[in-house]
């Protein structure tokens, strides 16, 4: 019989007895023979010699427990967790606090002890240098090591520039709230038991699974951080530059558009004057009262007919009506309103270059639905 320890004090961090399901206190049994998964005994139910499915009483046995000298004869291993685990919870030099939560030892030997074995002892040291060296060491690829070697902006917490850098923590280089952050809310019921059937295994390692390749995906993402050095804002300044350049082509853009319409009635004097006084209507903030007549020689299309498609009862008369010159379908129509609609409310009002930028549509047609929905009071000019 060995005698093996087991680093824990709370007897739910154990698997329960295969025979009466209770939770195992030291000292209690491990079969020998069987397993994986470990197959543990209290010694109550090892004592009437149970046995289940391949375990048999007779097999070999080794007693689990943790009533044994590991760094100092007077204290037990189990003592020695308990010390670790209190001074976790309570902090370091909370002495009094640690001695009453191991219950066994007081404050002057625990601060003693822990010193002594932990703070002050050169192999213990040396043995946490070297397990810190590999963990980095392991850790340095999954790390995200920005490229940029300045200091990013510590913000204060919740502030605007907090919120503007996705929660980045600078000082513990870890963000807040991960990518997918209750990735793992998935797994905390799942537990893998011998007795599960073959469906129930398999239905559990496709969760599994499912949570690896969520995890893959929250990796990739924090790989694009570091690649990129998105973080530090400060290296990110070109942004402005992008903004002003949009807006000029934009600006551009408008002027073709306008060009565009003035080629088309340049031909026909009486065309041209309409839309002159249509544009002096618009500038100076009046609804256009002279509808556009259309190029000379060029017959108009009929109007479009409405009867069975699709949307066209959410129109009121006048939206049929709209519907019906553009010759546009009631479906295109309730999505286009619908963006017009929610940019005018996000932007506080909306001009014509910002729903031609919505809606990629023939320009003449954005220009009616931009002023149907002005002059019917569902939007408003910028």
């Amino acid at each position: 019989m060995d005698r093996l320890g087991s680093f824990s004090n709370d007897p739910s961090d154990k698997p329960p007895c295969r025979g009466c399901s209770s939770y195992l206190m030291e000292p209690y049994i491990k079969c020998a023979e069987c397993g994986p998964p470990p197959f543990f005994l209290c010694l109550q139910c090892f004592t009437r010699g149970f046995e289940y499915k391949k375990h048999q009483s007779d097999h070999t046995y080794e007693i689990m427990t943790s009533d044994f000298p590991v760094l100092d004869p007077s204290w037990t291993a189990q003592e020695e967790m308990a010390l670790l685990e209190a001074v976790m919870d309570c902090g370091f030099g909370n002495w009094q606090d640690v001695a009453n939560q191991m219950c066994t030892k007081t404050k002057e030997e625990c601060e003693k002890h822990y010193m002594k074995h932990f703070i002050n002892n050169p192999l213990f040291a040396s043995t946490l240098l070297n397990l810190k060296q590999a963990e980095e060491a392991k850790t340095a690829d999954t790390a995200i090591p920005f490229l940029s070697t300045d200091d990013p902006p510590r913000p204060t917490f919740d502030s605007l520039l907090s919120r503007d850098m996705a929660g980045y923590m600078p000082a513990r280089a870890d963000f807040i709230e991960e990518f997918d952050n209750y990735a793992e809310w998935d797994l905390r019921d799942i537990d893998f038991v011998e007795d599960d059937s073959d469906i129930l295994h398999a239905l559990k390692m496709a969760v599994v699974d499912i949570y690896h390749s969520r995890l893959k995906e929250r990796q990739r993402r924090k790989k694009i951080i570091r690649d990129h050095g998105l973080i530090n804002l400060r290296k990110f300044q070109c942004a402005r530059t992008y903004d002003h350049l949009k807006k000029t082509r934009e600006e551009e853009r408008l002027k073709r558009t306008m060009l565009s319409e003035v080629l088309q009635y340049i031909q026909d004097s009486s065309a041209c004057q309409q839309w002159l006084r249509r544009q002096a209507d618009i500038d100076s903030g009046l609804s256009p009262s002279i509808p556009m007549a259309s190029n000379s020689g060029r017959r108009s299309a009929p109007p479009l007919n409405l009867t069975g498609l699709p949307g066209t009862e959410k129109l009121n008369e006048k939206e049929k009506e709209l519907c019906q010159m553009v010759r546009l379908v009631p479906g295109a129509y309730l999505e286009y309103k619908s963006a017009l609609l929610n940019e005018c409310n996000k932007q506080g009002g909306l001009r014509l270059a910002q729903a031609r930028a919505l809606i990629k549509i023939d320009v003449n047609k954005t220009r009616k639905i931009y002023d149907f929905l002005i002059r019917e009071g569902y939007i408003t000019k910028a």
